[in-house]
Protein backbone atom coordinates (compact mmCIF):
# COMPACT_ATOMS: atom_id res chain seq x y z
CA UNK A 1 0.00 0.00 0.00
CA UNK A 2 1.29 3.83 -0.50
CA UNK A 3 1.82 6.08 2.28
CA UNK A 4 -1.70 7.57 2.54
CA UNK A 5 -4.62 7.40 4.66
CA UNK A 6 -7.51 8.07 2.07
CA UNK A 7 -9.19 5.14 0.62
CA UNK A 8 -8.60 5.98 -2.87
CA UNK A 9 -10.36 4.12 -5.74
CA UNK A 10 -6.94 2.39 -6.27
CA UNK A 11 -5.59 0.82 -2.85
CA UNK A 12 -1.91 0.57 -4.78
CA UNK A 13 -1.00 3.68 -6.15
CA UNK A 14 -1.52 7.04 -4.82
CA UNK A 15 -2.93 9.65 -7.63
CA UNK A 16 -1.25 13.01 -8.26
CA UNK A 17 -2.42 15.83 -6.13
CA UNK A 18 -4.76 18.35 -7.53
CA UNK A 19 -4.43 21.76 -6.48
CA UNK A 20 -5.55 24.02 -8.80
CA UNK A 21 -7.97 24.76 -11.42
CA UNK A 22 -8.58 27.25 -14.04
CA UNK A 23 -11.31 27.11 -16.99
CA UNK A 24 -10.63 23.90 -18.51
CA UNK A 25 -7.61 23.24 -16.81
CA UNK A 26 -6.10 21.68 -14.05
CA UNK A 27 -3.12 21.62 -12.38
CA UNK A 28 -0.98 19.20 -10.16
CA UNK A 29 1.47 19.80 -6.97
CA UNK A 30 4.38 19.24 -9.44
CA UNK A 31 3.31 22.21 -11.61
CA UNK A 32 1.85 19.52 -14.69
CA UNK A 33 -0.69 20.97 -16.34
CA UNK A 34 -4.14 18.67 -17.82
CA UNK A 35 -6.40 19.74 -20.21
CA UNK A 36 -9.81 18.26 -18.62
CA UNK A 37 -11.42 16.56 -21.44
CA UNK A 38 -13.79 14.72 -20.07
CA UNK A 39 -14.78 17.34 -17.12
CA UNK A 40 -14.02 14.95 -14.55
CA UNK A 41 -16.88 12.18 -15.18
CA UNK A 42 -19.06 14.77 -17.29
CA UNK A 43 -19.26 16.99 -14.29
CA UNK A 44 -17.38 20.61 -15.13
CA UNK A 45 -19.78 22.08 -17.25
CA UNK A 46 -18.37 25.76 -16.45
CA UNK A 47 -14.64 24.46 -15.93
CA UNK A 48 -12.93 25.37 -12.97
CA UNK A 49 -12.51 28.36 -10.50
CA UNK A 50 -15.91 30.41 -12.23
CA UNK A 51 -15.47 33.52 -10.21
CA UNK A 52 -19.26 34.11 -10.28
CA UNK A 53 -19.78 30.21 -9.22
CA UNK A 54 -17.53 31.39 -6.07
CA UNK A 55 -19.01 34.31 -5.57
CA UNK A 56 -22.28 33.13 -5.06
CA UNK A 57 -21.30 29.99 -2.78
CA UNK A 58 -19.55 32.51 -0.43
CA UNK A 59 -23.06 34.73 -0.61
CA UNK A 60 -24.79 31.73 0.84
CA UNK A 61 -22.60 30.49 2.99
CA UNK A 62 -22.49 33.75 4.64
CA UNK A 63 -26.03 34.12 5.03
CA UNK A 64 -26.88 30.31 5.41
CA UNK A 65 -24.81 27.34 4.68
CA UNK A 66 -27.14 24.40 5.66
CA UNK A 67 -30.63 23.86 7.31
CA UNK A 68 -32.84 20.65 7.64
CA UNK A 69 -35.57 20.33 5.18
CA UNK A 70 -37.03 18.86 7.45
CA UNK A 71 -37.57 22.22 9.28
CA UNK A 72 -37.29 25.02 6.81
CA UNK A 73 -37.13 25.41 3.07
CA UNK A 74 -34.24 28.08 1.67
CA UNK A 75 -34.84 30.95 -0.44
CA UNK A 76 -31.91 29.55 -3.33
CA UNK A 77 -33.95 25.79 -3.23
CA UNK A 78 -37.31 27.74 -4.41
CA UNK A 79 -35.43 29.90 -6.85
CA UNK A 80 -33.17 26.97 -8.17
CA UNK A 81 -36.68 24.78 -8.45
CA UNK A 82 -38.50 27.74 -10.29
CA UNK A 83 -35.57 27.83 -12.80
CA UNK A 84 -35.26 23.85 -13.25
CA UNK A 85 -39.12 23.54 -13.88
CA UNK A 86 -39.79 26.14 -16.19
CA UNK A 87 -37.13 24.91 -18.35
CA UNK A 88 -37.75 21.35 -17.90
CA UNK A 89 -40.77 18.97 -20.17
CA UNK A 90 -44.39 20.33 -19.93
CA UNK A 91 -45.94 18.98 -16.80
CA UNK A 92 -43.11 18.79 -14.95
CA UNK A 93 -44.13 20.36 -11.57
CA UNK A 94 -41.38 20.22 -9.02
CA UNK A 95 -37.89 19.06 -8.07
CA UNK A 96 -36.45 16.97 -5.66
CA UNK A 97 -32.95 18.26 -4.39
CA UNK A 98 -29.93 15.35 -3.37
CA UNK A 99 -26.73 14.97 -3.33
CA UNK A 100 -25.95 13.85 -6.61
CA UNK A 101 -26.97 11.07 -9.20
CA UNK A 102 -27.03 7.53 -7.63
CA UNK A 103 -29.34 9.27 -4.72
CA UNK A 104 -31.46 10.80 -7.68
CA UNK A 105 -32.26 7.70 -9.25
CA UNK A 106 -32.71 5.60 -5.48
CA UNK A 107 -35.04 8.48 -5.05
CA UNK A 108 -36.84 8.58 -8.57
CA UNK A 109 -37.33 4.64 -7.76
CA UNK A 110 -39.23 5.42 -4.56
CA UNK A 111 -41.57 8.01 -5.77
CA UNK A 112 -41.93 5.79 -8.61
CA UNK A 113 -43.26 2.62 -6.16
CA UNK A 114 -44.86 5.02 -3.71
CA UNK A 115 -46.72 6.95 -6.95
CA UNK A 116 -48.04 2.80 -7.77
CA UNK A 117 -48.97 2.63 -3.88
CA UNK A 118 -51.08 5.79 -3.82
CA UNK A 119 -53.00 5.23 -7.38
CA UNK A 120 -54.08 1.88 -5.50
CA UNK A 121 -52.22 -0.28 -8.02
CA UNK A 122 -49.49 -1.99 -4.84
CA UNK A 123 -49.19 -4.79 -7.13
CA UNK A 124 -46.68 -2.97 -9.27
CA UNK A 125 -43.24 -4.07 -8.50
CA UNK A 126 -41.11 -4.77 -11.08
CA UNK A 127 -38.33 -2.82 -12.61
CA UNK A 128 -37.14 -3.01 -16.25
CA UNK A 129 -33.78 -1.49 -17.82
CA UNK A 130 -31.35 -2.23 -19.85
CA UNK A 131 -28.11 -4.02 -20.53
CA UNK A 132 -24.93 -1.99 -20.53
CA UNK A 133 -26.44 0.84 -18.76
CA UNK A 134 -25.41 2.86 -15.65
CA UNK A 135 -27.45 4.17 -12.92
CA UNK A 136 -25.04 4.73 -10.28
CA UNK A 137 -23.06 2.67 -7.69
CA UNK A 138 -25.69 2.73 -4.41
CA UNK A 139 -27.53 -0.84 -4.39
CA UNK A 140 -30.92 0.35 -5.43
CA UNK A 141 -28.86 2.28 -8.51
CA UNK A 142 -26.61 -0.75 -8.98
CA UNK A 143 -29.50 -3.42 -9.72
CA UNK A 144 -30.92 -1.03 -11.90
CA UNK A 145 -27.94 -0.66 -14.36
CA UNK A 146 -26.87 -3.15 -16.52
CA UNK A 147 -23.20 -3.62 -16.18
CA UNK A 148 -22.21 -7.16 -15.41
CA UNK A 149 -18.31 -6.48 -14.28
CA UNK A 150 -20.01 -3.48 -12.45
CA UNK A 151 -23.14 -5.90 -10.78
CA UNK A 152 -20.89 -9.29 -10.49
CA UNK A 153 -19.50 -9.42 -6.80
CA UNK A 154 -22.67 -7.29 -5.14
CA UNK A 155 -25.19 -9.41 -6.88
CA UNK A 156 -26.61 -11.08 -3.68
CA UNK A 157 -27.19 -8.01 -2.16
CA UNK A 158 -29.70 -6.36 -5.27
CA UNK A 159 -32.87 -6.25 -5.83
CA UNK A 160 -34.03 -8.58 -9.05
CA UNK A 161 -34.09 -6.35 -12.05
CA UNK A 162 -35.10 -7.22 -15.07
CA UNK A 163 -32.73 -5.91 -18.24
CA UNK A 164 -33.45 -5.65 -22.16
CA UNK A 165 -31.29 -4.50 -25.13
CA UNK A 166 -29.87 -1.76 -25.50
CA UNK A 167 -30.23 0.92 -28.29
CA UNK A 168 -26.66 0.61 -29.76
CA UNK A 169 -26.92 1.19 -33.14
CA UNK A 170 -22.98 0.63 -33.85
CA UNK A 171 -23.20 -3.52 -32.82
CA UNK A 172 -26.79 -4.20 -32.54
CA UNK A 173 -28.26 -3.20 -35.39
CA UNK A 174 -28.60 -6.08 -37.81
CA UNK A 175 -27.08 -5.79 -41.24
CA UNK A 176 -29.87 -4.65 -44.03
CA UNK A 177 -31.79 -4.02 -41.11
CA UNK A 178 -33.93 -0.54 -41.37
CA UNK A 179 -33.83 2.21 -38.42
CA UNK A 180 -37.58 1.24 -38.47
CA UNK A 181 -36.95 -2.15 -38.20
CA UNK A 182 -34.48 -2.04 -35.71
CA UNK A 183 -36.80 0.13 -32.91
CA UNK A 184 -39.77 -2.27 -34.12
CA UNK A 185 -37.71 -4.97 -32.68
CA UNK A 186 -36.54 -3.47 -29.56
CA UNK A 187 -40.18 -2.59 -29.16
CA UNK A 188 -41.20 -5.79 -29.23
CA UNK A 189 -38.55 -7.00 -26.81
CA UNK A 190 -39.81 -4.28 -24.29
CA UNK A 191 -43.52 -5.26 -24.95
CA UNK A 192 -42.44 -9.13 -24.79
CA UNK A 193 -40.83 -8.36 -21.58
CA UNK A 194 -43.86 -6.27 -20.05
CA UNK A 195 -46.07 -9.24 -20.82
CA UNK A 196 -43.93 -12.06 -19.53
CA UNK A 197 -43.87 -10.21 -16.66
CA UNK A 198 -47.54 -9.36 -16.20
CA UNK A 199 -47.64 -5.78 -17.54
CA UNK A 200 -49.83 -4.64 -14.50
CA UNK A 201 -47.11 -5.27 -12.32
CA UNK A 202 -44.47 -3.40 -14.22
CA UNK A 203 -43.10 -0.64 -11.73
CA UNK A 204 -40.98 1.38 -14.02
CA UNK A 205 -38.59 1.33 -17.41
CA UNK A 206 -35.20 3.33 -16.56
CA UNK A 207 -33.28 4.36 -19.69
CA UNK A 208 -30.46 7.16 -20.52
CA UNK A 209 -31.43 9.26 -23.21
CA UNK A 210 -27.57 9.16 -24.46
CA UNK A 211 -25.43 5.88 -22.58
CA UNK A 212 -22.75 6.96 -20.88
CA UNK A 213 -19.83 5.87 -18.75
CA UNK A 214 -20.94 1.88 -19.88
CA UNK A 215 -20.86 2.61 -23.80
CA UNK A 216 -19.77 5.58 -24.32
CA UNK A 217 -21.91 8.17 -25.25
CA UNK A 218 -24.21 6.66 -27.14
CA UNK A 219 -27.21 8.36 -28.38
CA UNK A 220 -31.11 6.02 -29.04
CA UNK A 221 -31.85 6.18 -33.05
CA UNK A 222 -34.72 7.91 -34.19
CA UNK A 223 -37.90 6.94 -32.93
CA UNK A 224 -36.75 4.69 -30.53
CA UNK A 225 -38.46 6.30 -27.46
CA UNK A 226 -41.51 7.18 -28.60
CA UNK A 227 -41.95 4.11 -28.91
CA UNK A 228 -40.87 3.29 -25.84
CA UNK A 229 -43.29 5.39 -24.31
CA UNK A 230 -45.87 4.68 -26.02
CA UNK A 231 -45.46 1.10 -24.89
CA UNK A 232 -45.07 2.54 -20.92
CA UNK A 233 -48.16 4.34 -21.80
CA UNK A 234 -50.35 1.19 -23.25
CA UNK A 235 -49.30 -0.71 -19.80
CA UNK A 236 -49.48 2.16 -17.57
CA UNK A 237 -45.55 1.69 -16.54
CA UNK A 238 -43.28 4.79 -15.64
CA UNK A 239 -40.78 6.23 -17.73
CA UNK A 240 -37.50 7.38 -15.96
CA UNK A 241 -34.77 9.18 -17.97
CA UNK A 242 -31.61 8.77 -16.29
CA UNK A 243 -30.05 12.39 -17.42
CA UNK A 244 -27.09 11.86 -14.54
CA UNK A 245 -24.51 12.64 -17.29
CA UNK A 246 -26.25 13.55 -20.22
CA UNK A 247 -28.07 15.92 -19.23
CA UNK A 248 -27.87 19.77 -18.26
CA UNK A 249 -26.72 20.69 -21.32
CA UNK A 250 -24.48 18.41 -21.75
CA UNK A 251 -26.02 17.17 -24.86
CA UNK A 252 -26.88 20.48 -26.49
CA UNK A 253 -30.46 21.57 -24.95
CA UNK A 254 -31.09 21.77 -21.20
CA UNK A 255 -32.69 18.21 -20.74
CA UNK A 256 -31.35 15.65 -23.29
CA UNK A 257 -35.00 13.98 -23.51
CA UNK A 258 -36.06 17.16 -25.10
CA UNK A 259 -34.61 15.77 -28.49
CA UNK A 260 -36.19 12.75 -28.64
CA UNK A 261 -39.77 14.46 -28.57
CA UNK A 262 -41.36 12.63 -25.34
CA UNK A 263 -41.87 13.68 -21.65
CA UNK A 264 -40.87 11.10 -19.29
CA UNK A 265 -42.43 10.86 -16.15
CA UNK A 266 -39.51 11.37 -13.89
CA UNK A 267 -35.82 12.86 -14.85
CA UNK A 268 -32.89 12.50 -12.48
CA UNK A 269 -30.27 14.77 -12.99
CA UNK A 270 -27.22 15.37 -11.88
CA UNK A 271 -23.01 16.16 -12.72
CA UNK A 272 -23.41 18.82 -14.77
CA UNK A 273 -26.37 20.40 -12.68
CA UNK A 274 -23.74 22.06 -10.10
CA UNK A 275 -21.00 22.00 -12.00
CA UNK A 276 -18.57 19.73 -9.80
CA UNK A 277 -18.75 23.14 -7.42
CA UNK A 278 -20.57 21.36 -4.77
CA UNK A 279 -22.14 18.00 -4.68
CA UNK A 280 -26.46 18.06 -5.98
CA UNK A 281 -28.45 16.18 -8.05
CA UNK A 282 -32.44 16.15 -8.15
CA UNK A 283 -35.38 14.45 -9.51
CA UNK A 284 -37.65 15.93 -11.60
CA UNK A 285 -41.11 14.88 -11.38
CA UNK A 286 -44.19 15.28 -13.64
CA UNK A 287 -47.32 17.05 -12.04
CA UNK A 288 -49.48 13.80 -11.40
CA UNK A 289 -46.56 11.88 -9.22
CA UNK A 290 -46.99 14.40 -6.95
CA UNK A 291 -50.15 14.98 -6.98
CA UNK A 292 -51.36 11.61 -6.41
CA UNK A 293 -49.14 11.76 -3.42
CA UNK A 294 -50.42 15.25 -2.07
CA UNK A 295 -54.06 13.71 -2.23
CA UNK A 296 -53.08 10.86 -0.63
CA UNK A 297 -50.81 10.16 2.38
CA UNK A 298 -49.76 13.82 1.90
CA UNK A 299 -45.78 13.30 2.10
CA UNK A 300 -42.95 11.74 0.08
CA UNK A 301 -41.50 8.53 2.32
CA UNK A 302 -38.12 9.30 1.98
CA UNK A 303 -35.30 11.40 2.58
CA UNK A 304 -32.05 12.73 3.76
CA UNK A 305 -29.33 14.62 5.66
CA UNK A 306 -28.20 17.06 3.04
CA UNK A 307 -31.71 17.39 0.62
CA UNK A 308 -31.98 20.94 -0.68
CA UNK A 309 -28.73 21.83 0.96
CA UNK A 310 -28.47 25.31 0.59
CA UNK A 311 -24.66 25.90 -0.73
CA UNK A 312 -24.93 23.15 -3.32
CA UNK A 313 -28.28 25.05 -4.37
CA UNK A 314 -26.69 28.21 -4.49
CA UNK A 315 -23.95 27.03 -6.47
CA UNK A 316 -26.36 24.60 -9.28
CA UNK A 317 -28.28 28.11 -9.39
CA UNK A 318 -25.60 30.42 -10.86
CA UNK A 319 -24.21 27.52 -12.81
CA UNK A 320 -27.45 27.58 -14.62
CA UNK A 321 -27.91 30.91 -14.61
CA UNK A 322 -24.56 31.36 -16.08
CA UNK A 323 -25.43 28.95 -18.84
CA UNK A 324 -28.96 30.45 -19.53
CA UNK A 325 -26.63 34.07 -20.03
CA UNK A 326 -24.31 33.28 -21.89
CA UNK A 327 -25.62 30.98 -24.42
CA UNK A 328 -24.20 28.28 -23.74
CA UNK A 329 -26.25 25.77 -25.05
CA UNK A 330 -25.78 26.99 -28.39
CA UNK A 331 -22.05 26.47 -27.36
CA UNK A 332 -22.28 23.29 -26.38
CA UNK A 333 -23.94 22.38 -30.19
CA UNK A 334 -21.09 24.59 -31.94
CA UNK A 335 -18.13 23.37 -30.21
CA UNK A 336 -19.36 19.56 -30.44
CA UNK A 337 -19.85 19.85 -33.93
CA UNK A 338 -16.24 21.40 -34.14
CA UNK A 339 -15.00 18.73 -31.53
CA UNK A 340 -16.58 15.20 -33.89
CA UNK A 341 -15.29 17.42 -37.45
CA UNK A 342 -11.76 17.23 -35.33
CA UNK A 343 -11.93 13.62 -34.51
CA UNK A 344 -13.40 12.32 -37.93
CA UNK A 345 -10.61 13.99 -39.47
CA UNK A 346 -7.91 12.87 -37.05
CA UNK A 347 -9.48 9.17 -36.25
CA UNK A 348 -11.99 8.78 -38.93
CA UNK A 349 -10.14 6.21 -40.75
CA UNK A 350 -7.47 4.79 -37.83
CA UNK A 351 -7.18 1.52 -38.49
CA UNK A 352 -8.15 0.76 -34.30
CA UNK A 353 -10.91 3.35 -34.08
CA UNK A 354 -14.49 1.74 -35.19
CA UNK A 355 -17.13 4.32 -34.06
CA UNK A 356 -17.24 8.12 -33.29
CA UNK A 357 -20.37 8.98 -31.57
CA UNK A 358 -22.20 11.13 -29.67
CA UNK A 359 -24.38 14.74 -28.81
CA UNK A 360 -23.08 17.79 -28.35
CA UNK A 361 -19.94 18.21 -26.12
CA UNK A 362 -20.67 14.71 -24.87
CA UNK A 363 -18.60 11.85 -27.31
CA UNK A 364 -17.23 8.51 -27.55
CA UNK A 365 -14.52 6.83 -29.32
CA UNK A 366 -15.01 2.99 -29.79
CA UNK A 367 -11.62 1.23 -30.30
CA UNK A 368 -11.62 -2.02 -32.28
CA UNK A 369 -8.79 -4.46 -32.65
CA UNK A 370 -9.96 -4.90 -36.33
CA UNK A 371 -12.47 -2.41 -38.23
CA UNK A 372 -13.87 -4.57 -40.74
CA UNK A 373 -14.89 -7.29 -38.39
CA UNK A 374 -15.59 -4.88 -35.01
CA UNK A 375 -13.81 -7.42 -33.38
CA UNK A 376 -12.66 -5.84 -29.94
CA UNK A 377 -9.38 -5.97 -28.12
CA UNK A 378 -8.36 -9.21 -25.78
CA UNK A 379 -9.92 -7.57 -22.51
CA UNK A 380 -6.79 -8.52 -20.68
CA UNK A 381 -4.60 -5.78 -22.11
CA UNK A 382 -6.32 -3.49 -20.52
CA UNK A 383 -6.31 -0.96 -23.52
CA UNK A 384 -8.41 1.69 -21.78
CA UNK A 385 -6.12 1.75 -18.72
CA UNK A 386 -3.51 2.09 -20.92
CA UNK A 387 -4.93 4.62 -23.01
CA UNK A 388 -5.84 6.72 -19.90
CA UNK A 389 -2.35 6.71 -18.81
CA UNK A 390 -0.37 7.59 -21.87
CA UNK A 391 -3.31 10.48 -22.00
CA UNK A 392 -2.37 11.57 -18.46
CA UNK A 393 0.94 11.68 -19.44
CA UNK A 394 0.52 13.76 -22.38
CA UNK A 395 -1.64 16.18 -20.18
CA UNK A 396 -5.22 15.21 -21.06
CA UNK A 397 -7.82 13.38 -18.32
CA UNK A 398 -10.14 11.75 -20.82
CA UNK A 399 -12.70 8.85 -19.72
CA UNK A 400 -11.66 5.90 -20.61
CA UNK A 401 -13.63 2.15 -19.89
CA UNK A 402 -13.34 -1.78 -20.77
CA UNK A 403 -16.43 -3.82 -20.88
CA UNK A 404 -18.35 -1.62 -23.95
CA UNK A 405 -20.00 -4.52 -25.42
CA UNK A 406 -21.32 -6.77 -22.54
CA UNK A 407 -19.23 -5.91 -19.15
CA UNK A 408 -15.80 -8.03 -20.49
CA UNK A 409 -15.22 -6.86 -23.93
CA UNK A 410 -14.97 -3.66 -25.80
CA UNK A 411 -12.50 -0.55 -24.99
CA UNK A 412 -14.55 3.00 -25.61
CA UNK A 413 -13.16 6.79 -23.94
CA UNK A 414 -15.98 9.09 -23.52
CA UNK A 415 -14.90 12.74 -23.77
CA UNK A 416 -17.16 15.36 -21.97
CA UNK A 417 -15.01 18.79 -22.02
CA UNK A 418 -16.28 21.82 -20.45
CA UNK A 419 -19.22 23.80 -22.10
CA UNK A 420 -16.24 26.39 -22.30
CA UNK A 421 -13.67 25.22 -24.29
CA UNK A 422 -12.12 27.20 -27.00
CA UNK A 423 -11.26 26.28 -31.08
CA UNK A 424 -7.61 25.64 -29.88
CA UNK A 425 -7.95 23.74 -26.59
CA UNK A 426 -10.28 21.51 -29.05
CA UNK A 427 -7.05 21.25 -31.57
CA UNK A 428 -5.17 20.48 -28.20
CA UNK A 429 -7.29 17.71 -26.74
CA UNK A 430 -8.31 16.21 -30.30
CA UNK A 431 -4.41 15.89 -31.08
CA UNK A 432 -3.38 14.93 -27.17
CA UNK A 433 -5.60 11.72 -27.59
CA UNK A 434 -4.87 10.95 -30.77
CA UNK A 435 -1.22 10.27 -29.77
CA UNK A 436 -2.69 8.53 -26.21
CA UNK A 437 -4.03 5.82 -28.55
CA UNK A 438 -1.38 5.35 -30.91
CA UNK A 439 1.07 5.32 -27.59
CA UNK A 440 -1.39 3.10 -25.60
CA UNK A 441 -1.41 0.13 -28.86
CA UNK A 442 2.39 0.65 -29.35
CA UNK A 443 3.02 -0.40 -25.26
CA UNK A 444 3.59 -4.06 -24.53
Amino acid sequence: MTDTRVFHRSLRHTPSTAVRGDGVWLFDSNGRAYLDGSGGAAVSCLGHNHPEVRAAMHAQIDALAYAHTGFFTTEVAERLAERLVAEAPAGTSHAYFVSGGSEAIEAALKMARQYAVETGQPQRQYLVARRQSYHGNTLGALAVGGNAWRRAQFAPLLVDVTHVSPCYEYRDRHEGESVAQYVDRLGQELEDTFQRLGSDKVLAFVAEPVVGATLGAVPAVQGYFRRMREICDRHGVLLIADEVMCGMGRSGTRYAIEQEGITPDLITIAKGLGGGYQPIGAVMAQGHIVDAMARGSGFFQHGHTYLGHATACAAALAVQEIIARDDLLARVRRQGEGLMARLQARLGEHPNVGDLRGRGLFQGVELVADRATRAPFDPARQLHARVKRAAMARGLMCYPMGGTIDGRQGDHILLAPPFIISDDELDQLVDRLAGAIDDALQAQ
